[in-house]
C-alpha cells in the first residue's frame, strides 16, 4: 500500500516508532525514495503550524502534527496506516504550510 498525502502512518526509523502525517503530494510518493512528513506529538500547543488530530483521524488520543518539525523519511520506513485527515480537514496541510513559511 502506498502512502498518500493526508494519511497518518507508523514510521519506524533509527529504532524509534512514531506516527507521522504524510505531507508530500500523493502523485509524487510512488516515485520518490524520501517523502516529507510531519511528526505527530501528544503535545498540542494550538499554534498555526500544527494540524490537530484525534480519534476521528484514527489516533487513540488528541495530538498534533508538527509542521515546525517537518522531516524527510524514506518511504519504506512507513509500515502501517493509522488513519487520515477527513474531507473536512483536507485544507489543513496547506494552512499549516502557509503558516510555516509565513507567506
Amino acid at each position: 500500500m502506498t502512502p498518500r498525502q493526508g494519511e497518518i502512518w507508523w514510521a519506524e526509523a533509527e529504532d524509534k516508532r512514531r506516527p507521522v502525517l504524510v505531507v508530500t503530494r500523493s502523485e509524487a510518493v510512488p516515485v520518490l525514495t524520501w517523502i516529507l512528513v510531519a511528526p505527530v506529538t501528544r503535545t498540542v500547543r494550538g499554534i498555526p503550524t500544527e494540524v490537530q488530530l484525534s480519534a476521528a483521524h484514527g489516533l487513540s488520543v488528541d495530538c498534533a502534527a508538527s509542521f515546525d518539525n517537518l522531516q524527510p523519511l524514506r518511504r519504506t520506513v512507513l509500515n502501517k496506516r493509522v488513519g487520515e485527515l477527513g474531507v473536512e480537514d483536507a485544507d489543513e496541510i496547506c494552512r499549516a504550510l502557509k503558516a510555516l513559511t509565513d507567506c
